[in-house]
């Protein structure tokens, strides 16, 4: 698992979503899908090193109804190509009374009911990773744990991969009040992880969002050859 993780000045969680085994006996591929925090904090360097890596495309995962300026970000490579995916959605009142006025808001108790109510919004993220030209793809929310831990656990899911596989990445995103929070509820973000995987085909999930077969396979490609 260590040796997914990059080192690029500036940001403090980037991690490759290669090496990780598959449900067939495989593994994930390296440098075609990058996990992230926002990169508008990259310094020059690490600009530099996300070019050399490959990444030609970024993902920015935004929530519909906040204004987060540490999302908007200017790629000082005219190649790189931004796109921007609203995967939340906080003028639901529900979803903010219930998560986003809460610190559970940052943990991945909120899954389960964010998946329920956004599919189409969550299948767009994935079909714009489907959709990225040529080279690596790199996808971020601001601090890398939460809108982009959901994206990753389908993109995984999508692949394969094994689930207890996609747990240790999740956990690579260290968040020290996360197990406190979680367990004043009676779980664990294992409990919680592996449970939401247990209920989710994330082939049919994101068909029934609008992703398009061609799209989903051109993920599975990237992440499995």
């Amino acid at each position: 698992m260590k040796n997914r993780i990059l080192d690029w000045q500036g940001c403090k969680n980037v991690r490759d979503l290669g090496g990780l085994r598959t449900r067939a006996g495989g593994l994930t591929r390296f440098g075609q899908i990058v996990r992230a925090d926002t990169p508008s904090r990259l310094t020059v360097a690490g600009w530099a090193a996300l070019y050399d890596y490959g990444i030609r495309t970024i993902v920015s995962l935004r929530t519909h109804g906040m204004t987060e300026p540490e999302l908007d970000v200017s790629a000082p490579y005219p190649d790189i190509a931004i796109v921007q995916v609203e995967i939340e959605d906080v003028t639901n009142r529900d979803f903010v009374q219930k998560w986003a006025s809460t610190d559970f808001w940052s943990t991945p108790l909120y899954y389960p009911d964010a998946l329920q109510l956004w599919p189409e919004r969550h299948a767009a993220a994935v079909a714009a990773i489907g959709q990225a030209a040529p080279g690596g793809v790199l996808f971020h929310c601001v601090r890398e744990h939460d809108r982009t831990g959901i994206i990753s656990l389908l993109l995984l899911a999508l692949a394969g991969a094994a689930p207890d596989d996609i747990l240790a990445d999740y956990a690579l995103s260290l968040d020290p009040e996360r197990e406190t929070l979680l367990a004043s509820r009676q779980t664990s973000t294992r409990e919680v992880v592996l449970g939401t995987l247990e209920q989710l085909d994330a082939e049919s999930y994101l068909l029934s969002g609008g992703a398009s077969r061609e799209e989903l396979s051109a993920v599975r490609a990237r992440l499995l050859g």
